[in-house]
């Protein structure tokens, strides 16, 4: 297994729904950076771009950890509350995606890698 097809563990669907929302959350990130006086920040705009690309599997982490917590437990409350939520937990995957993606990336070897051994043996 080559090092870089960690990094094509997600599914297509998956990495691109994640990419939509984190280039959602940067963007608002550079507006409302744009929207102040003086000189866009370039080191601003290149950390919006590397947790944009992170951020799928900085997310993928967060969700593994979520279920293996919850299970498949459903819960009943306010959608307000809800989407509250959602938008803290997608803005704190984001934020802190350069530290968190490690993670996801190493749920998705191990993951691979257990797979990879099960291929073999059948």
């Amino acid at each position: 297994m080559k090092f870089l097809d960690v990094f094509k563990g997600l599914t297509t669907e998956y990495f691109l729904r994640q990419l939509f929302f984190g280039s959602l959350i940067a963007g608002l990130i550079i507006y409302m950076d744009m929207q102040g006086a003086g000189e866009p920040k370039y080191g601003l705009i290149a950390m919006a771009v590397v947790n944009t690309l992170l951020y799928p599997y900085s997310r993928f982490a967060y969700e593994s950890i979520i279920e293996f917590i919850l299970g498949s437990n459903m819960f009943i409350h306010n959608s307000l509350v809800f989407f509250m939520w959602k938008f803290i937990t997608m803005s704190l995957c984001w934020a802190l995606a350069i530290f968190i993606a490690p993670v996801g990336l190493l749920f998705i070897y191990i993951y691979q890698r257990k797979k990879k051994r099960e291929d073999i043996r059948n």
